[in-house]
């Protein structure tokens, strides 16, 4: 058993959003088992808001690591920084090189969590990640791994700033949705190609909530644009875009506003959820069982019938995608008029 109340705590991080996202149950667990203790997280800056204003930290730690701090040096450099912090214990997270290889680095009485295999001789405690189970438990897990008995959590939570908020309330406003509007938002980007629904058919599903008296919105970031003009092309009503507006604490805050998200396997996808927001989330190549909607309020739309294509792991490239291509405008249109209806925002 690992002691971690009373100590100066280093959590280490460097991947995507949305498993950033996934990391926060563990941020709070961490917190509950360990009160006093003294807990800093070192992220990717351009990732920097899902943590930033997380009460259960006491400091967060950038690095930029796709732009300035893309090098050796620069990654020694930080490494340098944290050893001058004098932690007493450095809980890798991901054994991805890059971070794994800044905690090699990094000077500290304990060593412990995952790590990539060349740098496991100088860890401590060296935990497997358990990819078996849903990715947010697997983080947990490294808890209990630890020695935590009692592993409590919120779920997935982002906390945006008054700023954020402020921006989100300022968007609303200027885009004239008024306090009795219902907003269904609309994630239509991922990273990954073979996460993608047809730009059209999400059109399909935007006008359906549109006859149905809700104002669908389409957020995602900048990447995201040529997509969502795609889709509002072959809409027959007039949606609101959202695209590109936010950073990611308002983007957090703005999507409080819906009724309901609609959306691929996704980052954003993680976001809405961590502000307890409803889902209806299509899943194709990835496993919703290790990926998908961290939540009970969540309804997940496949192909019928299923597509075994990725039953060896996801593919990131597809000459077909039958497993997006099967999956039917009527499904999710079904599937988003039933949660509204379970959740009580129906019209």
């Amino acid at each position: 058993m690992v002691e971690l109340n009373g100590k100066k705590i280093l959590v280490t991080f460097l991947m995507h959003l949305g498993d950033l996202t996934l990391t926060t149950p563990f941020i709070h667990a961490l917190r509950k088992a360990a009160p006093d203790a003294h807990i800093t997280f070192l992220a990717d800056e351009k990732l920097k808001d899902v943590i930033l204003y997380n009460p259960y930290l006491d400091e967060v730690i950038t690095i930029d690591k796709k732009g300035r701090d893309n090098s050796l040096l620069a990654l020694i450099a930080c490494a340098r920084r944290l050893s001058g912090m004098d932690f007493d214990v450095v809980i890798n997270l991901h054994p991805n090189e890059r971070c794994s290889f800044i905690c090699a680095l990094t000077k500290t009485k304990l060593r412990v969590g995952t790590t990539h295999t060349m740098f496991r001789p100088m860890w401590d405690q060296y935990i497997q990640l358990d990819r078996t189970i849903h990715a947010a438990d697997m983080y947990l897990d490294v808890l209990h791994e630890l020695g935590v008995t009692n592993i409590q959590h919120n779920g997935l939570e982002i906390f945006p700033s008054v700023e954020h908020m402020q921006q989100a309330e300022n968007f609303w406003r200027d885009n004239g949705v008024f306090a009795t509007d219902r907003l269904v938002g609309f994630n239509i980007g991922s990273a990954v190609v073979t996460k993608r629904w047809a730009p059209d058919r999400f059109a399909k599903v935007a006008d359906a909530m549109a006859f149905r008296g809700y104002k669908p919105v389409f957020f995602g970031g900048t990447m995201d644009e040529a997509m969502v003009q795609e889709a509002v092309s072959f809409m027959q009503t007039t949606p609101i875009v959202a695209t590109g507006a936010f950073t990611i604490g308002a983007l957090a805050a703005a999507m409080r506003r819906c009724s309901l998200i609609i959306t691929n396997d996704s980052g954003p996808m993680h976001v809405a959820i961590s502000q307890k927001v409803p889902i209806v989330a299509m899943y194709g190549p990835s496993s919703p069982k290790l990926y998908g909607p961290y939540t009970k309020d969540a309804t997940i739309v496949t192909a019928v019938p299923p597509c075994m294509g990725c039953a060896g792991g996801m593919k990131h490239k597809c000459d077909d995608m039958q497993c997006m291509t099967r999956l039917t405008v009527d499904q999710v249109v079904e599937a988003a008029v039933k949660m509204l209806a379970q959740n009580g925002r129906s019209q």
